[in-house]
């Protein structure tokens, strides 16, 4: 289901990016490590038809991904955005092809093309929802929930965001943190609908532990090997009863494609800073629509921009599983945007502003910036 129509272009004059660091409610651990605060990139595009938002979804090391925030900084500001300023006038859907010489640092493309996208949009009076094809006005929210103190800390946790309302539960788990893990869960709250996502913590070696895990009756398990391991995702399928979903191995629709034809994922986790941008992240949609491939939108602690788009892209047709578009409280009691995101019923609403729909709390902004730096033609 390829885009609509494409969006207008526009003339851009430059770009500023920021770094902000947002304290987050509580501490969040997973596989590779306790995050406190979130430190992110924001993108704002200067054009002559006016400005637009994106996020750079890099975290401050290096442990999820081979990018992060210093990184980043360096290749944006000092030959991403230079390359698109180049241009001088260009449509969103050029961003990539613009960026394409310069390898991997998908996430830096992902927040230059969405700042261009919601500056294009905004200039033509379109939703960014309308312009993907979305179907819903809300989506099925699902929360990520890191790894606890101990089980019952875990089952404590669990029991407050169900009573929130939250349609899916994920827990992250890693060696020695498994099994006890989701039984607690499990055996708490019976048939709730429940994940667990690994963040690449095991091998091949793990597989009879992995195989446990079938007894609980899973949604799927995410990213249980490493992100390069798509022959070893596939052996492990054939030994698993539970769906085995890919999350870092997806780095573009080339990636989910090889996977699919390997065996490798019966479900794929969609995230666009991951992939290089929305536009990647529909083909990637498309793709697995096309093979009856459920996919489901990931997050990376967004702030209320990357929040509101996934929460658009999470409303396409394919996304038929619950995502983690969590409300905006899940991670931050301040976000930067006027009206953060909020669960109604176990769900999120998609905007329907022009662009990305939300606007800029700029005080917000500026008590979260901690570096800042603009480029112009």
């Amino acid at each position: 289901m390829p885009i609509a129509s494409a969006a207008a272009s526009v003339a851009l004059e430059g770009f500023e990016l920021r770094v902000l660091h947002l304290p987050l409610v509580s501490p969040f651990t997973t596989s590779f490590g306790t995050e406190t605060v979130r430190e992110v990139i924001v993108v704002r595009a200067l054009t002559s038809d006016g400005d637009g938002w994106g996020e750079i979804v890099t975290m401050a090391a290096p442990l999820y991904s081979s990018e992060y925030t210093q990184s980043a900084w360096d290749v944006a500001l000092r030959w991403l955005a230079p390359a698109l300023l180049d241009r001088g006038r260009l449509a969103p859907e050029e961003v990539a092809t613009v960026l394409a010489p310069f390898v991997g640092h998908r996430m830096v493309k992902a927040g230059l093309e969405l700042a261009v996208l919601d500056a294009a949009l905004r200039s033509e009076g379109r939703a960014l929802g309308e312009y993907l094809g979305a179907v819903r006005d809300r989506v099925p929210s699902g929360v990520s929930v890191g790894i606890q103190r101990d089980p019952a800390a875990l089952v404590d946790a669990v029991g407050g965001y169900l009573d929130e309302g939250y349609a899916r539960i994920k827990i992250k788990i890693k060696p020695g943190r498994d099994i006890a893990d989701t039984a607690a869960v499990r055996d708490a709250f019976g048939g709730i609908t429940l994940q667990v996502d690994a963040n690449s913590a095991y091998t091949l070696a793990d597989v009879d532990t992995l195989a446990e895990l079938d007894r609980f009756d899973l949604l799927l398990i995410e990213q249980p090997l490493q992100e390069d391991d798509l022959v070893d995702h596939a052996t492990l399928a054939r030994r698993l009863r539970t769906p085995v979903c890919l999350d870092e191995s997806i780095v573009s629709a080339k990636a989910a494609a090889d996977a699919l034809a390997l065996g490798a994922a019966s479900v794929i986790n969609i995230k666009a800073g991951r992939v290089g941008g929305y536009l990647e992240a529909v083909a990637i949609h498309d793709l697995c629509r096309d093979a009856a491939i459920p996919v489901w939108c990931g997050g990376m602690l967004e702030t209320g921009i990357g929040r509101a788009a996934n929460a658009a892209l999470a409303a396409m047709p394919g996304f038929t599983l619950p995502g983690d578009v969590s409300a905006s409280s899940r991670f931050y009691t301040r976000d930067i945007v006027t009206e953060p995101a909020v669960l109604e019923d176990g769900h999120v609403r998609v905007p329907t502003g022009h662009g990305l729909g939300v606007e800029i709390d700029p005080i917000a902004l500026e008590d979260f910036t901690v570096a800042r730096e603009t480029l112009t033609r």
